[in-house]
């Protein structure tokens, strides 16, 4: 029987899947992975070739066994179902391959499933084979024919089977063209709509059903249209459906209070926005009488219950402004009503400012409606008088749990985050154990003990039982739900019975129904339970919430429904079950067919023991009965009075099918059951392609929709394959998301969206380009709402964006307010590539929003993007509101668009400007452009312009002299040099300091001092010296913020020393003697260094030294290592090694402390002893201090774990290091890494400091992916890249650009930024092709770089290029402002080409202040030495000066005021104008003078004559002036020399600090320090010793052998950074001073700590001492001592194998004449260290790097050989 059965349905089902192939083209991805959209039909049929399991069965009994539908959506007696046309209710957009009998093109044979019938060995259908092998002969065009006659006949069979019967009109509409007109234009004439009476119900819902885009904007959207149709009670269903089509819009739309009156309230309106703004709808009527009046003049309205016996409830203010202030949403401006503009106002004022008031525009549209008049004052007062509020409190930025383990966690950031974030902080700190137990440690957070260890029910009812949350419509678990009101049945009842809106949003899942019952048990009288309210369940009150006659117009929701039944049955059963209509109106919903049910029993019930009434027959239940048929179909809809029969026997059938299924599947086999889906599924096609030839009305898709999305949804779930998934996403995507929006009813978690954010990074470009606008915005939304959760990968994001801004954004570029936190990843050159926005409101606000919280690079980005679609002339020509209406962006337009803003735009938009971080040429810009054009800016202005004001031009803020805003320009520019900020010297001449301060200083009051205090550096130590204690010490809170030179501090120090306390010194800490530091008790020192440490300049060498040698003596160190933390690094090791067991033992935080290497060596070794055998655990615990392990232990480390991940552990621990790592650590870790196969593996895991020590032969292996990790890991830190040796910075450059395909083409701002410090280390003929463009944009961005030579005259070419600035001669003031320090770039010829009126004096000392701070920044520090550009400088300032203009042979030039060589630099100016300077004046200059290091020594011993002019003769000299004297001291005589007064150690430190003395001068110099000391060579300290400095090498050897070993050698940490210039002779003293057994003992015990210490004195080493040394001891010799070693020495005591010990430092400090010294087989084994010999290639994953080569044999044997012969030579 089963196999008959099957063979019966195979045979037809086949031949109709083979007829349906033939039709309907199934689409695939072709080769560039693109693919036509597909619809429902193509879905299906794809799905049945990839064992998709569809399941049509209930979708098939709705179709045809469904209820009858009426044209009303809410049936009414007052709706007579006259109309027979029945349109198809999909309102929604999928794509449609129609499939017609007259079909042309029809799939080839082989894509059939004749091609598998044919091609099997064994035939399964012998009539389907014989089809396909007839099939096969014949053509194209025959085929077509017979499938075309097949169709014809099929159509003809079936359609009388699945449509009524017709009258001849309609049967021959069917056939009649179409219509062009839309559907709109028929029947859709919204525009008439808002005539009373007009429009029948039916259309309505015609209308919303097929016109739903167009339905929303003209009626939703329009309020007199809304308010006309609901007049209509058949048409009160549109509420809900607007409500549900546009969320929260339609309720502020129509619930707008403010704007009710007693002549326009519609009662339909009232019963919305009771409904659907309960909570503000009731706080308005309690809150005002006049509403509450306006409300109840109409009867209708009386229905209405509001609670104001007792105080509202209070509104969450925070969820309220979150929903009502969308600015980016207020584009209708009727709808914002005056009450949703103050509560913006008043809860949201900094961004209501932010976003509308500066947006002229739309203020002057919301002012239209006369209420909102007074918001144009309201902002216009505010844009000037901004509110000043704390910046709001960022629990993501504070409490970032993530990072507590490896960073100090301040108590109060603890405390806080416990306060406002206990949830997460139970989750991450309580419940992380090595978390809790680091932050328990701190006395000042052991109350986290008593919290976290209190982790039991309580915390989880408290994390779990959150009531407020509950508040909102929301997904509560019922385990959650549950355990709230088992164990907190006090708040329980409180929170959730008694609160009606909350129990209701939770009785919506009917899986909660238990609730009822379970609230009614806690709130019922007696013991245990509450006292009600008012005999009522939980607050419920039957007589006001249970209004029936409203439920006609607003359906009820479940749980309503529910409490209506269980707590007011009587009134229920008469208002409900006795109405028919109202019954069927209520169980039409599927959440409501128990109340159908419920009443018929009640009827049936009520009918038996009525002795009036008879229970009416019911056919259908009756039939039912009979059959015996126990299904759990309602027949109480099909028993009403006026039900037609064809109904009844509808539900029948369907009952019948639901009980027979069941036993049908248990008869069928596997195969029968196969074919029965194949068969329905082939059937459904079939009707879907009638259906879209209006050949019949099943509503097909609106019945199969959710079933379709449920198989999709399991099909997803399991498959495994991604290329089926691919094609459902690629070909079928927007099917499935139209399918999606169909109902209401939603498949759970956005299964289709959450699959995009599944797939495969390599396919993820080509399935997110295929998505439709509609699947982007909804992957936006869900990105938007879950990033966090979703995890995904920086390349995923990375991916996603390109996509989008290459693909989706140029086709709807409405998808842009919706990126959200994905505009944070936009690379500039995504951001450029958007289309312009010039009008886009929405778009621009977004912007505009995000901007202050991108990148620099970002920021700039989008401001050239918006420039590209701005007019500069019509940005000029422009209103004054201009900027305030741009926002924000208009901050970050390119310098060449910006410089077009007027100054009257400037003015009004400064405070929109000055709120973004603008650069200097911008600020510069705006300074002068404002305060050059008008001479009226007010104070407020002033102070808005604050350090701006320092840019303009001093001669511009002289104007305001003597007015109320003078003061205010002057606190602006002391301000200024407060934060640095360095001004031009008339400025602090004409502005800031009176004639009066320098020629009479002791007049100054306590007040004018502190108030000049920030200048005082300036006016040296001279004026200072003139000051009195009685004048400084008011001042001294000011003047201990001043950097002052430790010269002047200590004249401070000296005016004040009986009166100061050290801690409160600040940076005058610098100027305390080092004799009275000496003389203070430990604890007075133990106090001030937390202070003094922080300071800049800070302490003095001599002063740390006396410091440490007063405090490191004690034993109680351990215990004071908080405080002298500061001073660690700098800590001699010689004072280390005595405490090493002490604070291994005593120091809890010993693994964190920031050990120097030699310090972390020690205590490396002491840590170690009781771990012989180191495990990948103890290394890992030692923290800092494993930075000074050695080689060997490291090797047998990487031995013992030699395998990835732990070695990768170990490579992360050491990167994030906070302390340098050594150069034979980094050699060590190369080496043993570079012997395993994964080393590849692991490039990515080193970080820079140990990549960048890779051999370049290494490093030009690498394959992209490892190139551009090294090149992610540079820019990341490009401190070691910017300290490499410049041929390997070029080298590595110019491999990593080759790798990255970089080298051709032009040179881009994307190439160039994504290379970061290295771009401008290409090779000159890249870097000439950078585009120009960008250049010239980013002129001020590309001044912060580094430039070779070379690079520096490529640059100079292309400023004077016509496309960029053109000939210099042709320069503005303007062009010079950009060009800025790029101005020394240029050769001298050229720079006498700029026009003479453009170089005042102001502008070269800009010019001058700009080189200097880029000179003192991050990158200029490194990366270029000051004397490159010196001789350009100097050449500026004294041409256009006039000192060298022909015909002036004679012209003693401008005298240089103090001011003025502070800014510029003393040796730019020429020998004569200093030498003719003021003596006043050279006072005050006179240290400053000394320190520059570009004087030649004839201009030195000028400048010694002037000294002498000024000071007298040298013995005359105190002190104060020695220590300025700087290098004019050189100059000095030996009998000069020896008649100084050197008894200090701040004039000695100043002496030991210069390394141009000649050896006679210094024994003459250290001569003079004992004799003014009177203190014998032995007597000297470490301090002195420090201060001494290249003085040391002034003491003569014999005398050295009787210093104090054990204070040299606590000083050799300092003199051995030193270039001494000692003899061979000296440096063998100082090395036995060094080697006896109270310093550092025998040299052959040294290990390489001390060698690190002793720094360049190890060059002293003996020969026989230096050869014996072994690998340890070679790797601790400094770069320093290496070059310090006599050539013929160096080539003596270095064998080749030593040689090859070196670290790369060490190799390249070699110096030339050592090098030339060296035998052959030396400098190979020094060549090695430098180009090291790879001895097997490195696996980079597979990739072919080229031919491995090998040593041969031979090759061995001659090394032997030659070995040999060397050894016996």
């Amino acid at each position: 029987m089963s196999n008959f059965t099957l063979n019966a349905l195979q045979t037809p089902v086949d031949f109709l899947k083979l007829g349906l192939q033939f039709g309907i083209e199934i689409p695939t991805q072709d080769q560039s992975e693109q693919c036509q959209q597909g619809d429902l039909k193509q879905l299906i049929m794809w799905g049945m070739n990839h064992n998709v399991s569809w399941s049509f069965g209930e979708s098939l009994l709705d179709m045809f066994l469904g209820p009858e539908t009426t044209p009303c959506s809410f049936p009414d007696p007052e709706c007579q179902a006259t109309s027979n046309i029945q349109f198809g209710r999909t309102g929604i957009d999928i794509p449609t391959f129609s499939l017609t009998c007259e079909q042309q093109n029809l799939n080839q044979l082989n894509k059939t499933l004749c091609a598998a019938v044919l091609g099997a060995t064994s035939q399964e259908s012998y009539v389907l084979y014989q089809m396909c092998r007839a099939l096969t002969t014949l053509s194209q065009t025959e085929v077509t024919t017979v499938w075309r006659n097949t169709c014809h006949m099929f159509q003809s069979a079936i359609l009388p089977l699945i449509e009524p019967c017709s009258d001849s009109g309609t049967a021959q509409s069917s056939r009649i063209a179409q219509s062009t007109l839309s559907l709109s234009e028929l029947l859709c004439d919204y525009q008439n709509w808002t005539i009373t009476g007009s429009v029948d119900p039916a259309l309505v819902t015609v209308c919303s059903e097929n016109d739903r885009a167009t339905f929303i904007l003209a009626v939703c959207n329009n309020a007199e249209a809304m308010q006309v149709l609901v007049r209509n009670p058949s048409n009160a269903w549109v509420w809900e459906f607007c409500a549900n089509t546009s969320d929260r819009y339609i309720v502020n739309l129509y619930c707008s209070y403010n704007m009710w009156t007693a002549e326009t309230i519609d009662p339909s309106i009232v019963t919305f926005c009771w409904y659907n703004d309960m909570e503000r709808f009731q706080f308005f009527l309690c809150d005002s009488m006049a509403f509450f009046m306006v409300v109840f003049s109409s009867e209708e309205n009386n229905w209405l219950k509001p609670n104001c016996s007792e105080p509202p409830s209070q509104i969450d203010i925070s969820n309220l402004v979150a929903e009502s202030c969308k600015y980016s949403e207020w584009k209708n401006v009727r709808a914002i009503t005056p009450d949703q503009i103050s509560l913006c106002i008043q809860n949201d004022e900094v961004r209501f400012i932010s976003e509308v008031c500066v947006n002229h525009t739309f203020v002057a549209q919301i002012v239209l409606n006369s209420a909102n008049a007074w918001v144009e004052q309201y902002c216009t007062y505010s844009i000037r008088n901004p509110p000043t509020i704390q910046p709001p409190l960022s629990i993501e930025v504070w409490c970032n749990y993530s990072k507590w383990t490896n960073m100090s966690v301040d108590p109060s950031v603890v405390a806080l985050c416990w306060q406002y974030d206990q949830t997460g902080f139970h989750q991450n700190v309580c419940c992380n154990i090595p978390l809790y137990e680091k932050l328990s440690l701190h006395a000042d957070n052991q109350w986290l003990i008593r919290e976290c260890s209190n982790n039991d029910t309580a915390n989880v009812l408290e994390q779990v039982c959150v009531y407020s949350d509950w508040s909102q419509p929301t997904i509560v678990d019922m385990t959650d739900l549950a355990l709230c009101a088992d164990l907190d049945t006090k708040n329980f009842t409180q929170n959730v019975c008694a609160n009606v809106t909350v129990l209701q949003n939770l009785l919506a899942n009917l899986d909660n129904t238990w609730l009822l019952e379970q609230c009614a048990n806690l709130t019922a009288p007696g013991p245990g339970g509450g006292t009600g309210n008012g005999g009522s369940l939980m607050g419920f009150r039957p007589a006001e919430q249970c209004q029936y006659s409203s439920w006609a117009l607003v359906l009820p929701d479940a749980a309503l429904l529910a409490l209506c039944w269980d707590y007011d049955q009587a009134n229920f059963i008469s208002h409900v079950c006795a109405d028919s209509s109202m019954l069927a109106h209520i169980t039409q919903e599927a959440s409501s067919i128990w109340v159908g049910s419920l009443c018929a029993t009640y009827t049936q019930t009520t009918g038996s023991g009525s002795n009036n009434t008879t229970p009416k027959p019911c056919l259908t239940r009756e039939l039912a009965k009979r059959l015996n048929w126990t299904c759990s179909t309602d027949f109480s809809s099909v028993c009403q009075p006026g039900v037609s029969q064809v109904q009844g026997l509808r539900v029948l059938l369907r009952c019948g099918i639901r009980i027979l299924q069941p036993r049908l599947e248990n008869l069928m086999t596997t195969k029968v059951t196969s074919v029965v889906k194949q068969a329905t599924s082939l059937w459904v096609v079939l009707l879907l392609a009638l259906e879209e030839s209006q050949m019949t009305s099943l509503r097909v898709t609106e019945n199969i929709w959710f079933s379709m999305l449920d198989t999709v949804v399991v099909y997803m779930d399991n498959e495994t394959n991604f290329d089926n998934k691919r094609v459902l996403l690629l070909c079928f995507g927007k099917v499935l998301t139209n399918l999606m929006q169909t109902g209401r009813d939603m498949p759970p978690n956005f299964f289709l969206i959450k699959e995009y954010f599944r797939i495969p990074l390599p396919h993820l470009r080509s399935v997110f380009s295929a998505a439709d606008s509609v699947i982007v915005r909804e992957i936006l939304l869900y990105y938007n709402r879950n990033y966090a959760t979703l995890q995904l990968s920086d390349d995923y994001l990375h991916t996603m964006l390109s996509v989008l801004f290459q693909i989706h954004l140029p086709r709807d570029i409405s998808l842009f307010p919706d990126m959200g936190l994905l505009l944070a990843l936009a690379t500039p050159s995504e951001i450029l590539s958007m289309p312009p926005l010039p009008n886009n409101i929405n778009a621009l606000s977004i912007i505009n929003f995000s901007i202050k919280n991108l990148s620099l690079e970002q920021q700039q980005a989008f401001g050239r993007w918006f420039s590209q679609s701005m007019s500069l002339l019509n940005m000029t020509a422009s209103s004054l509101s201009f900027i305030r209406d741009t926002g924000n962006l208009i901050a970050y337009l390119p310098f060449q668009s910006f410089q077009y803003l007027s100054p009257a735009q400037l003015l009004d938009g400064l405070d929109v400007l000055l709120s973004n971080a603008l650069g200097p040429l911008k600020q510069q810009f705006i300074a002068q452009s404002l305060i050059g054009t008008f001479g009226n800016l007010t104070v407020n202005q002033f102070k808005s312009l604050g350090n701006l004001s320092c840019l303009a031009h001093p001669s511009q803020l002289m104007a305001y002299a003597g007015t109320e805003a003078f003061s205010v320009i002057q606190d602006n520019i002391r301000t200024c040099a407060v934060h640095g900020f360095s001004v031009p010297s008339n400025m602090i001449s004409s502005l800031v300091l009176k004639s009066s301060d320098l020629q009479s200083p002791t007049s100054l009051t306590p007040q004018r001092v502190s108030v000049i205090g920030p200048f005082l550096p300036l006016l040296g130590s001279s004026v200072l010296e003139q000051l009195t204690s009685a004048q400084l010490m008011p001042a001294l809170n000011t003047l201990a913020s001043v950097p002052f030179t430790p010269a002047q501090a200590g004249v401070i120090i000296d005016k004040i020393s009986a009166n100061f306390s050290l801690s409160k010194l600040g940076s005058l800490v610098s100027g305390v003697k080092v004799e009275t530091l000496w003389s203070l008790p430990p604890d007075v020192l133990l106090d001030a260094l937390p202070a003094m440490s922080l300071q800049t300049p800070g302490l003095t060498p001599p002063q740390v030294s006396t410091i440490i040698s007063k405090l490191w003596g004690s034993s109680s160190v351990p215990q004071w290592m908080d405080k002298v933390m500061p001073l660690l690094s700098s800590t001699p090791l010689l004072s280390v090694i005595p405490q090493v067991s002490l604070l291994l033992i005593g120091d809890t935080a010993v693994h964190t402390r920031l050990w120097n290497t030699q310090q972390a060596k020690v205590l490396f070794k002491e840590a170690v002893v009781s771990h012989p055998h180191l495990s990948l655990q103890d290394f890992l615990s030692l923290g800092t201090l494993a930075t000074g392990v050695d080689c060997t232990d490291l090797m047998k480390l990487f031995q013992n774990l030699a395998s990835l991940s732990p070695l990768r552990d170990i490579m992360t621990f050491l990167r994030e290091q906070p302390v340098p790592l050594h150069p034979s650590l980094k050699k060590c870790v190369i080496e043993k890494l570079y012997e395993f196969d994964f080393f590849s593996e692991l490039l990515g895991d080193l970080g820079s400091q140990i990549a960048l020590s890779l051999p370049l032969s290494t490093i030009k292996k690498f394959p992209p992916d490892k190139m551009d990790s090294l090149r992610k890991m540079i820019i990341q830190d490009p401190y070691y890249f910017l300290v490499l040796p410049s041929t390997k910075q070029a080298v590595l450059v110019d491999k990593m650009v080759q790798r990255l395909d970089m080298y051709t083409g032009l040179y881009t701002e994307e190439e160039f930024r994504s290379l970061g410090v290295m771009a401008t280390f290409v090779t000159d003929e890249m870097f000439f092709k950078l585009d120009r463009t960008f250049f010239v944009d980013s002129l001020e961005f590309l001044q912060g770089f580094c430039y070779n030579a070379n690079k520096r005259d490529l640059v100079v070419t292309m400023l004077q290029e016509l496309r960029t600035f053109g000939p210099v001669k042709n320069w503005t003031s303007e062009t010079l402002n950009q060009v800025d320090r790029f101005l020394f770039f240029l050769p001298k010829e050229t720079i006498q080409l700029i026009p003479l009126g453009l170089m005042s004096l102001e502008r070269i000392e800009r010019l001058f202040l700009s080189q200097q701070e880029w000179e003192r920044g991050k990158f200029g520090s490194l990366c270029q030495k000051p004397s490159e550009l010196f001789d350009k400088q100097q050449f500026v300032l004294q041409f256009f000066l006039g000192f060298l203009r022909m015909g002036r042979v004679s012209y003693t030039g401008l005298i240089p005021t103090c001011e003025s060589l502070h800014v510029t630099q003393p040796a730019a100016w020429t020998i004569d104008s200093l030498r003719n300077m003021p003596q006043a004046a050279f006072r005050r200059c006179l240290e400053l003078i000394g320190q520059d290091p570009f004087f030649s020594a004839y201009q030195l011993s000028v400048l010694l004559a002037k000294t002498k002019e000024v000071y007298g003769v040298p013995s005359s000299f105190n002190c104060s002036v020695i220590s300025q004297l700087g290098r004019i001291a050189t100059q000095l005589s030996l009998d000069e020399l020896a008649s100084l007064r050197l008894s200090e150690i701040q004039p000695i430190s100043a002496m030991g600090a210069l390394n141009t003395w000649t050896s006679r001068q210094l024994k003459s110099l250290f001569s003079t320090v004992l004799n003014s000391t009177r203190k014998t060579p032995s007597q000297l300290d470490s301090s002195t010793f420090v201060a001494l400095g290249h003085i040391v090498c002034g003491i003569d050897a014999p005398i050295m052998r009787n210093l104090n070993p054990v204070e040299f050698s606590k000083a050799v940490l300092w003199l051995g950074r030193l270039n001494l210039s000692c003899s061979e002779e000296q440096l063998q003293a100082l090395i036995g001073l060094l080697s006896q057994n109270l310093a550092f003992g025998s040299v052959s015990s040294w290990g390489s700590e001390v060698f690190i210490e002793i720094g360049a004195i190890a060059a002293g080493l003996p020969d026989i001492a230096m050869s014996a040394l072994v690998r340890e001891q070679i790797e601790g010799i400094t770069p320093l001592a290496i070059s310090l070693i006599p050539a013929g020495k160096f080539a003596v005591v270095f064998n080749q194998a030593q040689i090859r010990m070196f670290t790369y430092d060490q190799a390249i400090a070699v110096t030339e004449a050592q090098r030339s010294a060296l035998s052959s087989v030396q400098r190979t084994a020094l060549s090695m260290v430098l180009n090291p010999w790879e001895d097997k290639p490195v696996d980079f994953r597979g990739l072919s790097l080229g031919v491995a080569m090998h040593p041969s044999h031979f090759f061995y044997l001659s090394s032997i050989l030659i070995m040999l012969l060397f050894s016996l030579g």
